[in-house]
Protein backbone atom coordinates (compact mmCIF):
# COMPACT_ATOMS: atom_id res chain seq x y z
CA UNK A 1 0.00 0.00 0.00
CA UNK A 2 2.86 2.37 0.79
CA UNK A 3 4.44 1.65 -2.61
CA UNK A 4 1.11 2.26 -4.32
CA UNK A 5 0.67 5.57 -2.51
CA UNK A 6 4.19 6.64 -3.43
CA UNK A 7 3.73 5.81 -7.12
CA UNK A 8 0.30 7.41 -7.17
CA UNK A 9 1.66 10.56 -5.59
CA UNK A 10 4.61 10.70 -8.02
CA UNK A 11 2.28 10.36 -11.01
CA UNK A 12 -0.49 12.65 -9.83
CA UNK A 13 0.88 15.31 -7.53
CA UNK A 14 1.91 18.46 -9.46
CA UNK A 15 4.54 19.32 -6.84
CA UNK A 16 6.76 16.60 -8.33
CA UNK A 17 6.87 18.26 -11.74
CA UNK A 18 9.42 20.69 -10.29
CA UNK A 19 12.06 17.96 -10.41
CA UNK A 20 10.57 15.52 -12.94
CA UNK A 21 10.38 18.15 -15.71
CA UNK A 22 14.10 19.14 -15.46
CA UNK A 23 15.14 15.47 -15.55
CA UNK A 24 13.06 14.84 -18.66
CA UNK A 25 14.41 18.01 -20.23
CA UNK A 26 17.98 16.86 -19.61
CA UNK A 27 17.23 13.44 -21.07
CA UNK A 28 15.70 15.05 -24.16
CA UNK A 29 18.80 17.22 -24.57
CA UNK A 30 20.93 14.08 -24.85
CA UNK A 31 18.35 12.56 -27.20
CA UNK A 32 18.58 15.57 -29.54
CA UNK A 33 22.37 15.24 -29.61
CA UNK A 34 22.05 11.53 -30.36
CA UNK A 35 19.57 12.15 -33.19
CA UNK A 36 21.80 14.73 -34.87
CA UNK A 37 24.81 12.44 -34.48
CA UNK A 38 23.23 9.17 -35.63
CA UNK A 39 20.16 9.89 -37.77
CA UNK A 40 20.67 11.18 -41.33
CA UNK A 41 19.33 14.64 -42.14
CA UNK A 42 16.31 14.66 -44.47
CA UNK A 43 16.17 17.29 -47.20
CA UNK A 44 12.65 18.61 -47.82
CA UNK A 45 12.32 22.40 -47.78
CA UNK A 46 15.63 23.71 -46.39
CA UNK A 47 17.28 24.11 -49.80
CA UNK A 48 14.20 25.86 -51.16
CA UNK A 49 14.14 28.21 -48.16
CA UNK A 50 17.79 29.09 -48.81
CA UNK A 51 17.18 29.65 -52.52
CA UNK A 52 14.26 31.95 -51.78
CA UNK A 53 16.22 33.87 -49.15
CA UNK A 54 19.16 34.32 -51.51
CA UNK A 55 16.84 36.08 -53.96
CA UNK A 56 15.60 38.33 -51.17
CA UNK A 57 19.14 39.13 -50.05
CA UNK A 58 20.10 39.93 -53.64
CA UNK A 59 17.46 42.67 -53.66
CA UNK A 60 14.25 41.01 -54.89
CA UNK A 61 11.15 42.32 -53.10
CA UNK A 62 8.35 41.11 -55.39
CA UNK A 63 6.92 38.04 -53.68
CA UNK A 64 5.63 36.62 -56.96
CA UNK A 65 9.22 36.43 -58.24
CA UNK A 66 10.75 34.71 -55.22
CA UNK A 67 10.91 30.98 -55.90
CA UNK A 68 12.90 27.87 -55.05
CA UNK A 69 13.35 24.39 -56.44
CA UNK A 70 10.13 23.09 -54.86
CA UNK A 71 7.96 26.14 -55.48
CA UNK A 72 7.26 29.82 -54.78
CA UNK A 73 7.56 31.63 -51.47
CA UNK A 74 4.22 31.18 -49.69
CA UNK A 75 5.04 32.32 -46.15
CA UNK A 76 4.79 35.80 -44.56
CA UNK A 77 7.65 38.24 -44.10
CA UNK A 78 8.97 37.09 -40.71
CA UNK A 79 9.78 33.71 -42.28
CA UNK A 80 12.05 35.49 -44.74
CA UNK A 81 13.84 37.45 -42.03
CA UNK A 82 14.41 34.38 -39.82
CA UNK A 83 15.78 32.25 -42.63
CA UNK A 84 17.91 35.14 -43.81
CA UNK A 85 19.65 34.98 -40.42
CA UNK A 86 19.97 31.22 -40.77
CA UNK A 87 21.36 31.71 -44.29
CA UNK A 88 24.22 33.76 -42.88
CA UNK A 89 24.70 31.53 -39.82
CA UNK A 90 24.98 28.32 -41.87
CA UNK A 91 27.29 29.50 -44.66
CA UNK A 92 24.46 30.17 -47.13
CA UNK A 93 22.66 27.03 -46.00
CA UNK A 94 25.54 24.66 -46.67
CA UNK A 95 26.45 23.97 -43.03
CA UNK A 96 23.38 21.87 -42.33
CA UNK A 97 24.88 20.25 -39.22
CA UNK A 98 25.14 23.64 -37.53
CA UNK A 99 21.59 24.39 -38.67
CA UNK A 100 20.48 21.20 -36.92
CA UNK A 101 22.21 22.32 -33.74
CA UNK A 102 20.37 25.64 -33.90
CA UNK A 103 17.06 23.83 -34.38
CA UNK A 104 17.85 21.52 -31.46
CA UNK A 105 18.30 24.63 -29.31
CA UNK A 106 15.01 25.95 -30.72
CA UNK A 107 13.32 22.64 -29.85
CA UNK A 108 14.64 22.68 -26.28
CA UNK A 109 13.67 26.32 -25.77
CA UNK A 110 10.14 25.56 -26.94
CA UNK A 111 10.00 22.44 -24.76
CA UNK A 112 11.03 24.48 -21.71
CA UNK A 113 8.22 26.98 -22.34
CA UNK A 114 5.71 24.16 -22.92
CA UNK A 115 6.69 22.59 -19.61
CA UNK A 116 6.38 25.96 -17.89
CA UNK A 117 2.86 26.34 -19.32
CA UNK A 118 1.90 22.85 -18.11
CA UNK A 119 3.29 23.52 -14.64
CA UNK A 120 1.31 26.76 -14.34
CA UNK A 121 -1.94 24.87 -15.04
CA UNK A 122 -1.31 22.24 -12.35
CA UNK A 123 -0.89 19.46 -14.90
CA UNK A 124 0.02 16.10 -13.29
CA UNK A 125 3.53 14.65 -13.66
CA UNK A 126 2.35 11.64 -15.69
CA UNK A 127 1.73 13.94 -18.67
CA UNK A 128 5.31 15.16 -18.90
CA UNK A 129 6.95 12.04 -20.43
CA UNK A 130 4.60 12.47 -23.38
CA UNK A 131 6.19 15.86 -24.06
CA UNK A 132 9.59 14.29 -24.85
CA UNK A 133 8.74 10.95 -26.48
CA UNK A 134 7.48 11.97 -29.92
CA UNK A 135 9.56 10.60 -32.79
CA UNK A 136 7.75 12.75 -35.36
CA UNK A 137 8.22 15.97 -33.37
CA UNK A 138 11.97 15.46 -33.08
CA UNK A 139 12.05 14.78 -36.80
CA UNK A 140 10.19 17.99 -37.64
CA UNK A 141 12.62 20.07 -35.60
CA UNK A 142 16.10 18.59 -35.91
CA UNK A 143 15.90 16.55 -39.12
CA UNK A 144 13.67 18.72 -41.35
CA UNK A 145 14.29 22.29 -40.09
CA UNK A 146 10.76 23.50 -40.91
CA UNK A 147 9.58 27.05 -40.27
CA UNK A 148 6.67 25.62 -38.26
CA UNK A 149 9.17 25.16 -35.43
CA UNK A 150 9.54 28.92 -35.01
CA UNK A 151 5.77 29.39 -35.24
CA UNK A 152 5.28 26.72 -32.54
CA UNK A 153 7.71 28.62 -30.30
CA UNK A 154 5.67 31.80 -30.84
CA UNK A 155 2.43 29.96 -30.05
CA UNK A 156 3.61 28.53 -26.73
CA UNK A 157 5.36 31.75 -25.74
CA UNK A 158 2.11 33.64 -26.32
CA UNK A 159 0.23 31.13 -24.15
CA UNK A 160 2.84 31.53 -21.40
CA UNK A 161 2.60 35.33 -21.57
CA UNK A 162 -1.19 35.17 -21.43
CA UNK A 163 -0.91 32.95 -18.36
CA UNK A 164 1.20 35.69 -16.77
CA UNK A 165 -1.46 38.24 -17.86
CA UNK A 166 1.01 40.00 -20.17
CA UNK A 167 -1.65 40.65 -22.78
CA UNK A 168 0.19 43.16 -24.96
CA UNK A 169 3.36 41.08 -25.08
CA UNK A 170 1.32 37.94 -25.75
CA UNK A 171 -0.53 39.50 -28.68
CA UNK A 172 2.74 40.83 -30.13
CA UNK A 173 4.38 37.40 -29.94
CA UNK A 174 1.29 35.68 -31.37
CA UNK A 175 0.98 38.03 -34.34
CA UNK A 176 4.73 37.69 -34.94
CA UNK A 177 4.11 33.95 -35.16
CA UNK A 178 1.36 34.57 -37.70
CA UNK A 179 3.98 36.51 -39.69
CA UNK A 180 6.06 33.31 -39.82
CA UNK A 181 3.25 31.01 -40.87
CA UNK A 182 -0.45 31.78 -41.05
CA UNK A 183 -1.36 28.52 -39.29
CA UNK A 184 -1.40 30.55 -36.06
CA UNK A 185 -4.46 32.37 -37.39
CA UNK A 186 -6.31 29.32 -36.05
CA UNK A 187 -5.73 30.80 -32.59
CA UNK A 188 -7.34 34.15 -33.47
CA UNK A 189 -10.82 33.28 -32.05
CA UNK A 190 -9.27 32.29 -28.71
CA UNK A 191 -7.00 35.34 -28.59
CA UNK A 192 -9.93 37.65 -29.33
CA UNK A 193 -12.12 36.04 -26.68
CA UNK A 194 -9.46 36.00 -23.96
CA UNK A 195 -8.57 39.63 -24.60
CA UNK A 196 -12.23 40.60 -24.66
CA UNK A 197 -12.97 38.80 -21.41
CA UNK A 198 -9.97 40.15 -19.55
CA UNK A 199 -9.46 43.61 -21.08
CA UNK A 200 -12.79 44.78 -22.46
CA UNK A 201 -13.72 46.12 -25.88
CA UNK A 202 -11.57 49.26 -25.86
CA UNK A 203 -8.36 47.51 -24.94
CA UNK A 204 -9.29 44.66 -27.25
CA UNK A 205 -9.60 46.96 -30.26
CA UNK A 206 -6.25 48.53 -29.41
CA UNK A 207 -4.50 45.16 -29.21
CA UNK A 208 -6.20 43.98 -32.39
CA UNK A 209 -5.00 47.09 -34.19
CA UNK A 210 -1.51 46.48 -32.83
CA UNK A 211 -1.55 42.94 -34.21
CA UNK A 212 -2.51 44.17 -37.68
CA UNK A 213 0.05 46.99 -37.63
CA UNK A 214 2.84 44.56 -36.79
CA UNK A 215 1.89 42.47 -39.81
CA UNK A 216 2.01 45.59 -41.99
CA UNK A 217 5.32 46.84 -40.59
CA UNK A 218 7.01 43.48 -41.11
CA UNK A 219 5.75 43.36 -44.68
CA UNK A 220 6.53 46.97 -45.68
CA UNK A 221 9.43 46.17 -48.10
CA UNK A 222 7.24 43.69 -49.96
CA UNK A 223 4.05 45.73 -49.82
CA UNK A 224 5.86 48.68 -51.39
CA UNK A 225 6.99 46.53 -54.30
CA UNK A 226 3.84 44.48 -54.94
CA UNK A 227 1.20 44.56 -52.20
CA UNK A 228 -1.29 42.31 -54.00
CA UNK A 229 1.43 39.79 -54.77
CA UNK A 230 2.57 39.69 -51.16
CA UNK A 231 -0.89 39.25 -49.66
CA UNK A 232 -1.95 36.65 -52.22
CA UNK A 233 1.19 34.57 -51.64
CA UNK A 234 1.85 35.01 -47.92
CA UNK A 235 -1.82 34.56 -46.89
CA UNK A 236 -3.19 32.47 -49.73
CA UNK A 237 -6.45 31.10 -48.36
CA UNK A 238 -7.58 29.56 -51.66
CA UNK A 239 -4.42 27.48 -52.28
CA UNK A 240 -5.05 24.17 -54.06
CA UNK A 241 -3.38 21.42 -52.06
CA UNK A 242 -1.99 18.17 -53.47
CA UNK A 243 -3.74 14.98 -52.42
CA UNK A 244 -0.51 12.97 -52.34
CA UNK A 245 0.86 14.97 -49.37
CA UNK A 246 -2.22 14.98 -47.14
CA UNK A 247 -1.90 13.36 -43.71
CA UNK A 248 -5.51 13.75 -42.58
CA UNK A 249 -8.05 13.29 -45.37
CA UNK A 250 -6.54 10.54 -47.54
CA UNK A 251 -9.35 8.15 -46.64
CA UNK A 252 -11.99 10.29 -48.40
CA UNK A 253 -10.37 9.77 -51.80
CA UNK A 254 -8.82 12.28 -54.20
CA UNK A 255 -12.06 13.29 -55.94
CA UNK A 256 -13.74 14.29 -52.68
CA UNK A 257 -10.56 15.84 -51.32
CA UNK A 258 -10.26 18.21 -54.29
CA UNK A 259 -13.97 19.09 -54.46
CA UNK A 260 -15.26 22.53 -53.53
CA UNK A 261 -18.17 20.95 -51.66
CA UNK A 262 -15.75 19.19 -49.31
CA UNK A 263 -13.85 22.43 -48.69
CA UNK A 264 -17.02 24.35 -47.89
CA UNK A 265 -18.26 21.55 -45.63
CA UNK A 266 -15.06 21.72 -43.58
CA UNK A 267 -15.44 25.48 -43.30
CA UNK A 268 -19.03 25.07 -42.11
CA UNK A 269 -17.98 22.51 -39.48
CA UNK A 270 -15.15 24.79 -38.37
CA UNK A 271 -17.49 27.74 -37.84
CA UNK A 272 -20.07 25.53 -36.12
CA UNK A 273 -17.52 24.12 -33.68
CA UNK A 274 -16.23 27.59 -32.84
CA UNK A 275 -19.81 28.62 -32.18
CA UNK A 276 -20.41 25.60 -29.95
CA UNK A 277 -17.28 26.24 -27.90
CA UNK A 278 -18.03 29.94 -27.61
CA UNK A 279 -21.58 29.18 -26.47
CA UNK A 280 -20.95 26.21 -24.18
CA UNK A 281 -17.46 26.84 -22.84
CA UNK A 282 -15.51 29.96 -23.79
CA UNK A 283 -17.86 32.61 -22.38
CA UNK A 284 -18.51 30.66 -19.19
CA UNK A 285 -16.36 32.93 -16.97
CA UNK A 286 -18.48 35.92 -17.96
CA UNK A 287 -21.52 34.39 -16.22
CA UNK A 288 -23.58 35.16 -19.31
CA UNK A 289 -24.67 33.46 -22.52
CA UNK A 290 -22.96 34.25 -25.81
CA UNK A 291 -25.55 36.72 -27.08
CA UNK A 292 -25.62 38.76 -23.87
CA UNK A 293 -21.84 38.62 -23.60
CA UNK A 294 -21.39 40.02 -27.11
CA UNK A 295 -24.04 42.67 -26.52
CA UNK A 296 -22.46 43.82 -23.26
CA UNK A 297 -18.95 43.67 -24.71
CA UNK A 298 -19.80 45.79 -27.74
CA UNK A 299 -21.60 48.35 -25.58
CA UNK A 300 -18.71 48.52 -23.11
CA UNK A 301 -20.86 47.21 -20.24
CA UNK A 302 -19.22 43.78 -19.92
CA UNK A 303 -17.07 43.73 -16.77
CA UNK A 304 -13.60 42.27 -17.08
CA UNK A 305 -13.27 38.69 -15.89
CA UNK A 306 -10.56 36.82 -14.00
CA UNK A 307 -9.92 33.22 -15.03
CA UNK A 308 -7.42 30.44 -14.43
CA UNK A 309 -4.26 29.55 -16.31
CA UNK A 310 -5.92 26.26 -17.18
CA UNK A 311 -8.81 28.13 -18.82
CA UNK A 312 -6.40 30.23 -20.90
CA UNK A 313 -4.43 27.22 -22.08
CA UNK A 314 -7.51 25.12 -22.78
CA UNK A 315 -9.14 27.90 -24.79
CA UNK A 316 -6.02 28.50 -26.90
CA UNK A 317 -5.38 24.83 -27.58
CA UNK A 318 -8.99 23.94 -28.37
CA UNK A 319 -9.07 26.77 -30.91
CA UNK A 320 -5.97 25.23 -32.47
CA UNK A 321 -7.36 21.68 -32.39
CA UNK A 322 -10.65 22.75 -33.98
CA UNK A 323 -8.74 24.41 -36.80
CA UNK A 324 -6.53 21.37 -37.37
CA UNK A 325 -9.52 19.02 -37.29
CA UNK A 326 -11.26 21.07 -39.98
CA UNK A 327 -8.15 21.88 -42.04
CA UNK A 328 -8.37 21.11 -45.76
CA UNK A 329 -5.08 19.27 -45.44
CA UNK A 330 -2.38 18.66 -42.85
CA UNK A 331 1.26 17.96 -43.65
CA UNK A 332 3.74 16.29 -41.33
CA UNK A 333 5.25 19.58 -40.16
CA UNK A 334 1.89 20.56 -38.62
CA UNK A 335 2.71 18.13 -35.84
CA UNK A 336 4.92 20.90 -34.42
CA UNK A 337 1.70 22.56 -33.20
CA UNK A 338 -0.28 19.47 -32.23
CA UNK A 339 2.17 17.19 -30.46
CA UNK A 340 2.61 19.21 -27.27
CA UNK A 341 -1.07 20.23 -27.22
CA UNK A 342 -2.47 16.69 -27.25
CA UNK A 343 -1.52 15.50 -23.73
CA UNK A 344 -3.00 18.64 -22.22
CA UNK A 345 -6.26 18.41 -24.17
CA UNK A 346 -6.67 14.71 -23.35
CA UNK A 347 -6.12 15.50 -19.68
CA UNK A 348 -8.62 18.35 -19.79
CA UNK A 349 -11.10 15.94 -21.38
CA UNK A 350 -11.12 13.96 -18.14
CA UNK A 351 -9.75 10.72 -19.62
CA UNK A 352 -8.04 8.11 -17.46
CA UNK A 353 -4.21 8.24 -17.68
CA UNK A 354 -4.06 4.82 -19.36
CA UNK A 355 -6.49 6.01 -22.03
CA UNK A 356 -4.49 9.23 -22.46
CA UNK A 357 -1.35 7.22 -23.15
CA UNK A 358 -3.22 4.91 -25.55
CA UNK A 359 -4.74 7.80 -27.51
CA UNK A 360 -1.38 9.59 -27.59
CA UNK A 361 0.32 6.44 -28.92
CA UNK A 362 -2.33 5.95 -31.62
CA UNK A 363 -1.89 9.54 -32.80
CA UNK A 364 1.89 9.25 -32.72
CA UNK A 365 1.73 6.07 -34.82
CA UNK A 366 -0.55 7.69 -37.39
CA UNK A 367 1.72 10.73 -37.84
CA UNK A 368 4.74 8.46 -38.33
CA UNK A 369 3.22 6.51 -41.23
CA UNK A 370 4.82 7.74 -44.46
CA UNK A 371 3.27 8.08 -46.89
CA UNK A 372 -0.05 8.31 -45.12
CA UNK A 373 -2.65 5.62 -45.71
CA UNK A 374 -6.41 5.52 -45.39
CA UNK A 375 -6.00 3.84 -42.01
CA UNK A 376 -3.45 6.32 -40.65
CA UNK A 377 -5.44 9.32 -41.88
CA UNK A 378 -8.57 8.01 -40.15
CA UNK A 379 -6.62 7.81 -36.88
CA UNK A 380 -5.30 11.36 -37.40
CA UNK A 381 -8.82 12.75 -37.80
CA UNK A 382 -10.36 10.62 -35.05
CA UNK A 383 -7.65 11.56 -32.55
CA UNK A 384 -8.25 15.25 -33.23
CA UNK A 385 -12.00 14.71 -32.93
CA UNK A 386 -11.52 12.97 -29.57
CA UNK A 387 -9.51 15.93 -28.28
CA UNK A 388 -12.02 18.51 -29.51
CA UNK A 389 -15.21 16.77 -28.40
CA UNK A 390 -13.60 15.42 -25.24
CA UNK A 391 -13.01 18.96 -24.02
CA UNK A 392 -16.37 20.19 -25.32
CA UNK A 393 -18.38 17.49 -23.55
CA UNK A 394 -16.44 17.40 -20.31
CA UNK A 395 -18.12 19.83 -17.95
CA UNK A 396 -15.05 20.32 -15.76
CA UNK A 397 -12.70 21.38 -18.54
CA UNK A 398 -13.48 25.07 -18.34
CA UNK A 399 -14.89 25.73 -14.89
CA UNK A 400 -11.51 25.09 -13.29
CA UNK A 401 -13.08 23.49 -10.19
CA UNK A 402 -12.14 19.88 -10.73
CA UNK A 403 -8.39 20.41 -11.04
CA UNK A 404 -7.59 23.68 -9.33
CA UNK A 405 -6.66 22.04 -6.03
CA UNK A 406 -5.05 18.87 -7.30
CA UNK A 407 -2.71 18.53 -4.35
CA UNK A 408 -5.56 18.66 -1.83
CA UNK A 409 -7.47 16.06 -3.78
CA UNK A 410 -4.52 13.68 -3.80
CA UNK A 411 -3.92 14.19 -0.10
CA UNK A 412 -7.54 13.34 0.63
CA UNK A 413 -7.36 10.27 -1.58
CA UNK A 414 -4.19 8.97 0.10
CA UNK A 415 -5.69 9.42 3.54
Amino acid sequence: MDLYRTIYDLCRNPKHTRWIAPLLFLADTFLCVLIIWKVPYTEIDWTTYMQQVSLYLSGERDYTKIKGSTGPLVYPAAHVYIYSLLYHATNEGRDIAFGQVLFAILYLLTLAIVMACYIRTGAPPYLFPLLVLSKRLHSVFVLRLFNDCFAALAMWTAIWLFQKRKWTAGVIVWTSGVAIKMTLLLLAPAVALLVGLSQGIGRGILLGTTAVLIQVLLAVPFLQENSVGYISRAFELTRQFLFKWTVNWRFVGEEVFLSRKFSLSLLAVHISLLGLFATMRWVKPSGSNLVNFVRKLMSGRQPTVAFSNAFITTTMLTSLAIGLLCARTLHYQFFAYLSWATPFLLWRSGFHPILIYALWAAQEWAWNVFPSTSQSSIIVVLSLAVQVFGVLLDGGSFDGKRREDVGAGIKQHLQ
